[in-house]
């Protein structure tokens, strides 16, 4: 499965877990207004729903804050998420470059030996490993530089 498949999938599900999470917390969170005695005064029963009316005024204008505390919070990191992206590129670049360096002395040393000599088989793994791992790292800066 492709990783932007996979990401977009779990976002769906938790938008949908996060809205249904809510809709109970809303539910559970009002208060049913208990019925009045007989002979209760109808003034009574008026300021239960003004309360309750007031309250939902309240959570609606809560909602609409905290959704633009979260938009203005994810406008003000997009910059730094581009650049924090760059950034891990060229680190993991510079961390594979490191695996080039650790094994090329092992290649230069039984370079002689790369046919058919006693080191033969240490020549060919270096080989490949600095072949592996200079791949990756040059892959890794020519991302970064393409971001």
């Amino acid at each position: 499965m492709k990783p932007h498949i996979i990401g977009r999938t779990l976002g769906i599900g938790l938008r949908v877990a996060g809205r249904v999470v809510g809709q109970r917390v809303a539910t559970g969170a009002q208060v049913e207004p208990n019925q009045p005695p007989a002979g209760a005064p109808a003034a009574t029963t008026a300021l239960q729903a003004d309360a309750a009316a007031r309250g939902r005024a309240a959570r609606e204008a809560a909602a609409r804050t905290a959704g633009g505390v979260g938009r203005g919070v994810a406008g003000f990191l997009r910059p730094f998420r581009r650049v924090g992206g760059i950034l891990w590129l060229e680190v993991s670049g510079v961390f594979f470059l490191l695996f080039v360096v650790v094994f090329a002395p092992v290649a230069w040393r039984t370079r002689h030996s790369y046919a058919h000599g006693p080191d033969h088989r240490s020549f060919w793994a270096a080989a490949a490993i600095m072949a592996l791992f200079l791949y990756l790292g040059i892959t890794s800066f020519w991302n970064a530089r393409k971001k």
